[in-house]
């Protein structure tokens, strides 16, 4: 016998049980006794009633006999059919696994699969829907096109960063952006001193209109982080520029990875203000409205965040050749 959807499992003939019966019809039939009532087996001198019984505790015997064969097969069919769908991988006994030669059943399954925390961490992992609210709906709560504006301007500075303070190839506007600390205050390298360039390998810095600043130029040069090692003849600085190596290629790619996560901490603190700004309307909006802001301030985080990875990816590439 074979069970839909379950194992399947032999059972053995039940012989015998046919014939018995034969028997039973043919003594009813022969004595033409009516079995509308029931006999008492109490009743003495029957021998009709006694030689029912005794058939039917023959049949009874015969039945039992045969339940006993069937409890093996039954025991490893009942749990299949009782079970769960979920499927989990378990080995079988090698009896079952080339089928049975005698009644053509099929070899049990080998494996059903469970859905295990792997399976169910599988979606965790995938982008979720993408938010787009109209700014014009929640600017009585918070402004999204400045906060926008705020992260863009969070990446345009890392890339001004990496295009001032990590050239490979050395260029007189690669000083500009170094900041020299004099008396008065602090002033651009390039508003104190003129900056040429004499040769690919030397770059000068004429403190002529400022000579009393020459000295903290010069400081300014050498503590820049550009691996420079200015010379100070009179107003003029001499900036030799150092032949790239790989320790420096190196050291630019540290500088870079430092400036984006500057730029990340940056970013961070234009999130939360904004947060902050559309928590501060939770008495007179719904708090759904407010997680559905949070969330789209969020993903514009993200954008940035990626973008400045992407920088930072193709930076490096640069630095490192």
């Amino acid at each position: 016998m074979q069970v839909d959807g379950a194992a399947s499992f032999c059972m053995p003939p039940l012989q015998g049980i046919s014939s018995i019966e034969g028997e039973l019809d043919l003594q009813r039939s022969l004595r033409g006794m009516n079995y509308g009532n029931k006999p008492s087996p109490c009743t003495k001198g029957n021998s009709d009633d006694l030689n029912i019984l005794s058939v039917v505790r023959r049949l009874m015997a015969m039945a039992l006999s045969r339940l006993g064969h069937l409890r093996p097969a039954l025991s490893r069919s009942l749990p299949a059919l009782l079970r769960s769908p979920l499927e989990i991988s378990v080995s079988r006994p090698g009896l079952w696994q080339k089928g049975c030669g005698q009644c053509g059943a099929l070899p049990l399954s080998q494996s059903r699969h469970l859905a295990t925390k792997k399976n169910k961490a599988k979606g965790k992992g995938q982008p979720q829907a993408r938010v787009s609210i109209n700014s014009a709906l929640v600017e009585d709560i918070i402004n999204l096109e400045e906060v926008k504006e705020e992260m863009n301007a969070v990446i345009e500075n890392l890339k001004e960063d990496y295009s001032r303070n990590l050239s490979i190839r050395t260029s007189p506007g690669a000083l500009d952006h170094i900041t020299v600390t004099t008396k008065d205050g602090k002033f651009p390298l390039n508003q104190l001193g003129q900056i040429s360039m004499k040769s690919p390998q030397l770059i000068l810095v004429n403190m002529t209109s400022f000579p009393e600043a020459t000295a903290a130029a010069s400081k300014a040069i050498r503590e820049s982080g550009m691996n420079l090692n200015p010379e100070v003849d009179g107003t003029l600085v001499r900036v030799p520029i150092p032949k790239v190596t790989r320790e420096h290629r190196e050291n630019l790619a540290k500088l870079a990875k430092q400036f984006t996560n500057k730029a990340k901490e940056s970013l961070r603190k234009v999130r939360t203000n904004a947060v902050n700004q559309a928590k501060r309307s939770k008495d007179t909006v719904s708090e759904d409205t407010i997680k559905l802001i949070e969330k789209q301030i969020q993903q514009m985080v993200d954008d940035v965040a990626a973008d400045m990875d992407k920088q930072l990816t193709t930076k490096t590439k640069e630095l490192l050749g």
